[in-house]
């Protein structure tokens, strides 16, 4: 078999492979990037992984190009175990393997094709999210379903800690289920036509706080939105950033939106258009990100000050 993934949600799925004891002819991954302050070059957590474990790495800009096509044959793929690659993959590629590709997506398929299915689950206010294995097919995430595996959303559920969640919980659906779908003991289910939703790619522009949204959508996008790209407003002419914070329905208040109304280590509570958004976590340029209580020992907000 070949894996291709590239960040850090492919991680767990392909050292469970490793674990398990299945022969990894060959890791795909995309190309080094620029990173950090010096603008180096960084292999992605899954070549990291790879290069430890003596795996033969490839990274080609892309799979359209024959010539990659034909590397990727030559390694005679029963299957392809696909997560978070980052590539397209071209009806030629997907007719490489023996048995197909299998890809790993963070959600409950249908509800959540495209690129962003955790923090759109989080924004939309899901109550549950999952992992699915699903056959590659042509489409985007169109292909038929292997196996779901389901968890709940808490109140308190990041993009951050619901990835980690599902990346892990992906890969141990994929070691108990690979054997049983190579050898046809279990079969994929197409996907309902009901219920289809697209999670879109997350845009920076999406992360500037609208005072006149309602505080409990603010706050699930605060939580969708952590750890990239971070909500944030404007103070002083200079970026705010709202790394943690909750929704304080039904306040009686006549503040105007982005208006602090309250400052105690509790939180700083700001008028919305609907309800007030207390903030708990927040960061200054130049500044780590910090409880309000620790911010506030540092810095002076007052009552009556309108956040932009």
């Amino acid at each position: 078999m070949v894996y291709a993934g590239t960040p850090a949600f492919a991680v767990p799925a392909l050292e469970a492979l490793i674990d398990a004891g299945y022969r990894v002819a060959a890791v795909y991954t995309q190309p080094d990037r620029p990173a950090g302050r010096g603008r180096r070059l960084r292999a992605s957590p899954v070549k990291t992984l790879a290069l430890e474990h003596g795996l033969v790495v490839e990274q080609p800009e892309s799979l359209r190009d024959p010539a990659a096509q034909a590397r990727l044959a030559g390694h005679a793929p029963d299957a392809m175990v696909v997560a978070a690659y980052g590539l397209i993959l071209p009806a030629a590629v997907l007719g490489i393997p023996t048995h197909g590709c299998l890809n790993i997506h963070a959600s409950l398929l249908p509800r959540w094709r495209g690129a962003a299915p955790i923090q759109r689950a989080i924004e939309a206010g899901d109550k549950r999210s999952g992992v699915c294995l699903m056959e590659m097919a042509a489409g985007l995430d169109t292909g038929p379903v292997v196996a779901c595996r389901s968890t709940p959303i808490s109140a308190e559920d990041t993009a951050s800690t619901l990835h980690d969640r599902l990346a892990d919980m992906g890969a141990e659906l994929l070691v108990d289920s690979f054997d049983d779908w190579l050898s046809g003991r279990i079969s994929a289910s197409d996907q309902p036509e009901a219920g289809v939703t697209y999670a879109d790619k997350i845009t920076t522009e999406e992360c500037r706080v609208d005072w006149h949204e309602a505080a409990d959508a603010l706050a699930r996008r605060v939580r969708a939105f952590d750890p990239w790209p971070v909500m944030r407003c404007h103070r002083d002419h200079a970026p705010f950033k709202i790394w943690a914070a909750r929704s304080l329905p039904g306040f009686a208040t006549t503040g105007v939106p982005g208006e602090i109304l309250a400052v105690s280590d509790e939180g700083i509570d700001v008028q919305t258009g609907d309800g007030v958004l207390r903030l708990l976590r927040v960061q200054v340029p130049g500044g780590r990100a910090q409880a309000v209580a620790d911010f506030l020992r540092g810095h002076t907000m007052h009552v009556g000050e309108i956040l932009l």
